[in-house]
């Protein structure tokens, strides 16, 4: 059965469930949300709504914190990945467009 991939970027978790997932306090949360390392949407209400990948990647954050990594650091290597992933995108578009173009079709 093939993954919907909405399911992991949905944001319906709260950050008290998001908390016992994590093992992080809801203070924590908070300040990786002021450090611009998650970003939860907020409800009608102004409750924070979390998704499965955010959990993952709190999770992850947490680990590289107990690594003794600094949070401004963590920001700069989800920016360079950031940047990668644009250029790779940009690069198949490119290479698409190219393909399209001189009637290059892909090998099966």
């Amino acid at each position: 059965m093939a993954e919907d991939p909405s399911y992991k970027t949905r944001k319906v978790i709260t950050i008290g469930v998001v908390s016992e997932l994590t093992g992080l306090s809801e203070r924590q949360i908070r300040y990786y949300e002021e450090r611009k390392l998650v970003f939860p949407e907020r409800s009608a209400k102004g409750n924070r709504k979390y998704s499965f990948a955010d959990v993952e990647l709190l999770i992850d954050i947490a680990n590289k914190r107990e690594e003794g990594v600094q949070t401004f650091e963590i920001r700069q290597d989800m920016l360079r990945a950031e940047k990668r992933k644009e250029k790779k995108k940009k690069r198949e578009l490119l290479r698409g467009e190219i393909n399209a173009r001189f009637g290059i079709q892909k090998e099966r």
